[in-house]
């Protein structure tokens, strides 16, 4: 998602050398996909045209205005006090009916709002999916921009690995989050029948916090996912919920932060016998999204409609029923 120009030793568009980087507890930033433009230049709030605010309030404790900045030739946001869900909606004739809410990662301090938010969910809507970009509520950081990479570097300052995020014991730190997340569904089902979406098959797919926030959604949320992707995210073993949705996880064998600690996330899915794949690229580092890399972590997009095809969520309704049927 973004590191720092000053003090990043991952500039390299494969950072398998930052193993040691330290993160704290649910606080993961992804270290950069791309070596060009990596400082943090301050731009102009862009417009959000169709950004609808989910009426969650704003997130208390939050004095610095909502900023935004570039970075790798992408647009992140940063003191997001106000979440808002951000509609990229098919083409009628080719809608599927089936919905994805997409949570952008950043560590819950900012937010990668076009290479895991706005660039998946065009990408989506493509294939025929109604895709929703959440903005949801991100812990406070300092308002200028020094004050800002001087925060981050603190937050990367250990040197010792810890343990993965645990999403089962998280859910009460990330209240606001999930309070947002669970709005997001509303809101998409609410207003099913004019964004042409079936309400059964309404899913989530996240990146790296984003992913942990997909998590801690399908496992303490009050509205649950048809379906979820976990893409570069923590894979610590949770205790499975009934009827647990289908889950798609990628991520590769040198992400720095989440590649080290076992598969329990994995086995706890099979152990439920609930339906899930998982796909361990070679390389690809943390962060790499929608970024085009010389490694084959950039087909997780394909896999994951590939996927998506195989259950059916890319058939039309009538159709799609016997397809999910026929996969399980």
């Amino acid at each position: 998602m973004t590191f720092l120009r000053s003090e990043s030793p991952c500039r390299q568009a494969r950072p398998a050398g930052c193993q040691a980087l330290a993160i704290g507890a649910a606080l993961f930033v992804a270290l950069p996909a791309q070596a060009q433009n990596d400082a943090m230049t301050p731009i102009p709030i862009p417009t959000q045209p169709g950004a609808i605010a989910l009426g969650t309030g704003p997130l208390p404790g939050t004095k610095a205005p909502e900023t935004w900045y570039s970075q790798y030739g992408s647009r992140f946001a940063r003191n997001v006090a106000i979440a808002t869900l951000t509609p990229f909606l098919p083409d009628p004739a080719k809608a599927t009916g089936t919905a994805v809410v997409v949570a952008p990662g950043g560590g819950f301090q900012t937010l990668s709002m076009e290479n895991e938010g706005s660039d998946v969910a065009r990408a989506l809507a493509a294939q025929g999916v109604a895709a929703f970009v959440l903005k949801y509520r991100l812990r406070p950081t300092p308002g200028d921009m020094p004050g800002f990479e001087r925060s981050m570097r603190e937050m990367f300052s250990g040197t010792a690995r810890r343990p993965q995020p645990d999403p089962q014991n998280e859910a009460a730190n990330l209240a606001p989050q999930i309070a947002d997340a669970d709005a997001a569904f509303t809101l998409v089902r609410t207003n099913a029948a004019k964004w042409h979406v079936d309400p059964t098959r309404v899913g989530m797919v996240g990146f790296s916090a984003g992913a942990m926030l997909t998590m801690t959604t399908t496992l303490a949320g009050r509205d649950k996912p048809a379906f979820i992707g976990i893409i570069y995210g923590p894979l610590a073993a949770v205790k499975v919920p009934e009827n647990a949705p289908p889950m798609f996880v990628a991520l590769a064998s040198d992400d720095p932060f989440f590649a080290h600690g076992g598969f329990g996330l994995i086995n706890s899915w099979l152990t439920a016998k609930r339906p899930v794949e998982f796909h361990f690229y070679e390389q690809g580092g943390h962060g790499f999204g929608m970024y085009k890399k010389d490694t084959t972590s950039t087909g997780w997009f394909d896999a994951f409609t590939s996927w998506m095809k195989m259950h059916g969520w890319l058939n039309p309704p009538r159709q799609s029923a016997r397809a999910n049927k026929q996969a399980r």
